[in-house]
């Protein structure tokens, strides 16, 4: 990792959080914003990793994998627009009490805002609905690996992401200086060690696209 990535209080931003990733946000138009002018007409909300960051309450290879998750679906769907909340629906292939796809699936509602029952409704009329966009056990995946499909409901065109999480680099040793630092018995060098090598791992997710399989489906 660079120095711009080692968590320390020195490098930290605006966003305060310790450690900056390098990954491109993600922008998604939002048509109630729009409308109760919290934007303007056509621009959209800046969603960056940070922000999944700040929603999880931590950063790890699950949640840059749902980062990345949204980012390759919606820009496979919208290769010329920005994606719109309330026209895209989120198919998960697991359960909600996964450990993963429930994390991951309350992530992609954070961005995408598609939501289950318990969604917003829309402005009257159900403008900007996005109650029932959100599905899990929707389908059987090929892959054991964490699988989602995002559809456009205006076009009704849909994509598949895989995330192989498998894959992501395991860390090694320094992984297990963590039971350590919870029970603040870790050195200094310790924290750094783990520190460095967590975060690695995460820019990774954020990196490498070899981790993901993106598919465009028939429709």
């Amino acid at each position: 990792m660079s120095e711009s990535t080692t968590p320390t209080d020195a490098n930290r931003t605006d966003s305060n959080i310790a450690v900056e990733h390098d990954v491109e946000p993600i922008r998604i138009r939002d048509p109630v914003a729009e409308a109760l002018a919290v934007l303007d007409p056509g621009d959209p909300f800046i969603v960056t990793y940070a922000d999944v960051v700040k929603a999880a309450g931590h950063s790890c290879p699950t949640a840059s994998g749902a980062y990345r998750i949204v980012q390759l679906d919606l820009d496979a769907l919208y290769p010329d627009d920005l994606p719109v909340r309330s026209e895209v629906e989120v198919l998960a292939a697991g359960p909600r009490d996964d450990a993963t796809y429930g994390v991951m699936g309350r992530l992609i509602s954070f961005v995408t805002g598609a939501a289950q029952e318990d969604g917003f409704g829309g402005l009257a009329g159900g403008y900007g609905d996005r109650q029932n966009m959100l599905t899990f056990d929707a389908f059987d995946p090929e892959s054991a690996d964490p699988t989602f499909r995002f559809r456009r409901t205006d076009t009704d065109e849909a994509v598949e992401v895989t995330y192989h999480v498998g894959d992501v680099p395991d860390g090694g040793p320094a992984l297990g200086n963590l039971q350590q630092i919870i029970d603040g018995t870790a050195s200094e060098d310790d924290r750094e060690l783990f520190a460095d090598v967590w975060h690695g791992r995460v820019q990774s997710v954020l990196s490498d696209d070899s981790l993901f399989t993106v598919t465009a489906l028939e429709h």
